[in-house]
């Protein structure tokens, strides 16, 4: 702590965390590190300048504590081998958070184009499953399995029992492609839609169901939707080639 480096750092985190830090007591101890003269420990420093950052205890169960921003850099300080190790895992969360924000901005941006081709072209063939009359007298336990039921033409349940083993691990939506998610998402607002209108479960399902036909045949060829696919292929490969650095 002697270190004048040492004592800007530990002023300069109280003066960012610390409202009550006493400026004055430390530009003195700022001023005074470094020469040989110079003593300090950790609880002169707390006692004089109401510091927060360190804790220090003496006795039976005492000893001195930091916050993690203050005991990192006394660790880096200790061991080069800690430093570089610190250094590259902040830069490997930097790429990662990099790679995590172009997704999220590429995607956003290919979505919106989707959208706006999905309230503008024109429909002409149907490819979901159509209802079959008991599915549409049927009621549904959850809004989720109408949605479900509306896109796949089953319930999760139905899904489980058909697919026990991929059920160990997920779900019906775990399982499907990028295209029935972007329908999905788009039910799922038309949905809450038409529950503000008061329509029963019955004219929902029938409503929803046709509004997912002329979705997925509008949306089954979009070249944006196949960037969708390929950028998410991309980023699975970032992130794992990530996790193994």
């Amino acid at each position: 702590m002697r270190n004048k480096e040492v004592i800007s750092y530990l002023g300069l985190w109280e003066l960012v965390n610390n409202p009550n830090f006493k400026r004055v007591e430390f530009d003195t101890f700022k001023n005074e590190s470094g020469s040989n003269k110079f003593k300090i420990s950790p609880q002169k420093w707390i006692n004089e300048t109401n510091a927060i950052g360190i804790i220090s205890k003496s006795g039976n169960g005492g000893g001195t504590y930091a916050h993690s921003d203050i005991a990192l850099e006394f660790a880096s300080w200790l061991s080069p081998e800690f430093k570089f190790y610190l250094i590259t895992e902040f830069e490997r969360l930097k790429r990662q958070e990099s790679s995590q924000y172009k997704v999220e901005w590429q995607a956003s941006r290919l979505l919106s184009k989707v959208n706006y081709l999905m309230h503008t072209d024109a429909i002409k063939k149907m490819m979901v499953p159509s209802l079959t009359d008991s599915q549409k007298n049927f009621i549904y336990a959850s809004e989720a399995d109408i949605l479900n039921v509306a896109l796949f033409g089953m319930t999760a349940k139905e899904w489980r029992k058909s697919n026990p083993e991929l059920a160990l691990e997920g779900n019906i939506r775990d399982y499907t492609d990028l295209l029935h998610l972007i329908i999905l998402n788009n039910l799922e607002n038309t949905n809450a839609e038409l529950i503000k209108l008061g329509l029963s479960q019955q004219e929902r399902l029938i409503r929803l169901n046709e509004s997912a036909k002329k979705q997925i045949n509008l949306l089954k060829n979009d070249s944006r939707i196949k960037q969708l696919e390929i950028l998410q292929k991309d980023v699975n490969k970032d992130l794992l080639a990530i996790e193994n650095r």
